[in-house]
Parts: structure tokens; sequence; C-alpha cells
């Protein structure tokens, strides 16, 4: 084996180490841009999450005001199975 066919297969490993590398780069930017969508995500659906118990705080409040058993709407407004489902739920939850 000559010399230039082992020069061949170095740049021809080297190439390929060049891609890799170039690779490997691209994917921790896409790493990095994935966790920084997931932080942010993360974020609106803890801000989400404390403004809907707040609302769901206040409705109820109101709703006991009012003279409304807040739990009794909720059974209500489900359709069909899904009350029927609660509503065993509930009457295991009682038993239990």
């Amino acid at each position: 084996m000559g010399f230039g066919s082992t020069a061949k297969k170095v740049q021809k490993l080297a190439d390929t180490a060049e891609k890799l590398y170039s690779k490997l780069n691209e994917l921790r930017e896409q790493v990095a841009e994935m966790r920084e969508q997931l932080d942010s995500t993360s974020e609106r659906v803890e801000r989400l999450e404390r403004e809907n118990a707040r609302q769901r705080a206040l409705l109820e409040a109101i709703a006991e005001e009012q003279g409304i058993d807040p739990e009794e709407i909720e059974v209500e407004s489900v359709d069909g199975d899904e009350a029927e489902s609660v509503e065993d739920a509930e009457t295991e939850e009682a038993q239990a």
C-alpha cells in the first residue's frame, strides 16, 4: 500500500469526522432550542394553571354566595356517560 492510498483514506476519515462534528453541533443547537421551548411552555402551563385555579376559586366563591353547590354543577355539566362515571366515582369515594 502506497502513501497515496493512505493519504486518501486519512482525508476521507477527516472529511467524515468533519461532517460528524458539524452534525453534532447542529444537534446541540436543536437541543438547546428545544430546552428553551420546553422552559417557555412549562412557564406558560404553570401560569395558566395558576390562573385557572384562581378563576375556579372565584367561581366557587360566587356560586356558594348564590347558594349553588359547585360540585353539583360539575356533575350536571358533564355529558351522558361521563356524568354517570363522575357520579359512580363520587359514590365510591363516599363509601371508602
